[in-house]
């Protein structure tokens, strides 16, 4: 296996990719792209390869999409109606070492749901979903298998105070946000860890104005307004450590984290019209900051390509970022300018990745905007009723062995 400098390629996930690539003749590939309407509960499910409407599901108000690492379910978190809900994407790939077989059913709601006050941070970690509840100060952890089964069987972890934070189940414990004890309206200040009984184990690990999660490998990180906490594995219980934020890095914070997958890093926001790249590991440079073109509006990891991520700008541009080299290597116009000005919730366009298509909404147009991930050529639009927002795509290729 080739190593790339800088990086740790990842096992599992390179696997993944070796194992797409082999079965290019495979017999189905089938993605699915999962869109929420930015005005009303509507979701629309749209086949990829052959750009018709699969499904539409009306939810009780606009939702925020997640899909489940496996692809096998996205989450549709509604902040207005106080509602987390489980959809079956309908599509399972399963790896068989030599080969990878494929399942398409029709996507369904599965009857699991999470409810309570402001829904916000939705974090996967091995399978199990923490939904953390702001109003409540309570997160509510449901397993992948359950949500599947149709079954609300959670677990709680409670804080001290109702606040906007965030909790990771991590084996037998969870990753709970402190909050601020003198103003719980403010960012939390740091991560306590509890066990199954909901007791402290070790100290509350300093984090202040936390805010932002993401996985990569065996390492989760929360963003800090001092750096990193970066969490591994323990022999008793999670270690966290501090990476502070490189001393020759600008004035600024991240403070929305993405996950490497294939190689190990992350990838956060850092000031208007910059991101960063982070390896916990790296000996000397930890932190490189990119310039963009533009203020940035969203940015998106490729999990089939690991070289790559992708960021979109207020000029309507999508830029392909060489996470190796930390440099822009190619760039398409797709829409009209969408400023940054103006409220964080306005509708303004998302990225997806299904396959050899990136994926990116144009809420004030109706129109997804398709381009070819190799040549970074516009590769068609798809319509889509109403103001298609947030996207999550779910799929891959496969071996049927029970086709109808």
């Amino acid at each position: 296996m080739t190593k790339l400098p800088g990086l740790r390629m990842l096992a599992g996930a390179a696997a993944l990719g070796l194992s797409t690539a082999a079965c290019a003749a495979a017999d189905l590939t089938a993605w699915r792209l999962f869109v929420a309407d930015h005005a009303t509960g509507r979701v629309t499910v749209l086949d990829a390869v052959k750009g018709e409407t699969v499904a539409t599901f009306e939810l009780k108000s606009p939702a925020a999409l997640y899909r489940s690492e496996s692809g096998r379910i996205v989450f549709a978190r509604q902040g207005d109606a106080g509602l987390v809900t489980a959809i079956s994407s309908g599509i399972a790939v399963d790896d068989h070492g030599d080969h990878g077989d494929i399942d398409v059913h029709e996507p369904k709601l599965t009857g699991a749901a999470l409810a309570g006050l402001k829904p916000s941070h939705f974090v996967e970690h091995d399978s199990e979903f923490a939904a953390f509840f702001d109003g409540e100060g309570v997160a509510r952890i449901l397993s992948e298998k359950a949500a599947l089964e149709g079954r609300s069987d959670f677990t709680e972890a409670k804080t001290a105070a109702p606040h906007h934070g965030v909790a990771v189940a991590y084996g037998q414990h969870v990753l709970l946000s402190e909050p601020n004890r003198e103003k719980p309206d403010e960012l939390p200040v740091g991560i306590r860890t509890v066990d199954s009984a909901g007791l402290q184990v070790g100290r509350i690990a300093d984090c202040p104005d936390l805010h932002g999660e993401a996985s990569s490998g065996n390492m989760t990180a929360f963003a800090c307004a001092t750096g990193l906490l970066v969490v591994t594995r323990g022999d008793e219980a999670p270690e966290i450590t501090h990476l502070p934020y490189a001393g020759d890095l600008p004035d600024g914070k991240s403070t929305t984290l993405l996950g490497g997958r294939g190689l190990q890093y992350f990838l956060g926001n850092y000031g208007p019209d910059k991101v960063v790249l982070i390896d916990p590991m790296a000996v000397g440079e930890a932190f490189r900051l990119v310039a963009l073109p533009a203020r940035r509006v969203h940015f998106a990891v490729d999990p089939v390509r690991p070289r790559f991520a992708y960021v979109f700008t207020e000029d309507g541009q999508l830029s392909r970022l060489d996470v190796v080299t930390a440099k822009i290597t190619a760039g398409v116009k797709l829409t009209q300018p969408y400023s940054m000005d103006g409220h964080w919730s306005e509708p303004r366009p998302r990225i997806a990745v299904a396959g050899e298509r990136l994926v990116v909404t144009d809420p004030l147009k109706g129109v997804l905007h398709l381009v070819d991930a190799s040549s970074f050529a516009k590769a068609g639009e798809l319509p889509v009723a109403g103001r298609p927002f947030n996207i999550v795509a779910v799929g891959g290729s496969g071996q049927i062995h029970d086709a109808e």
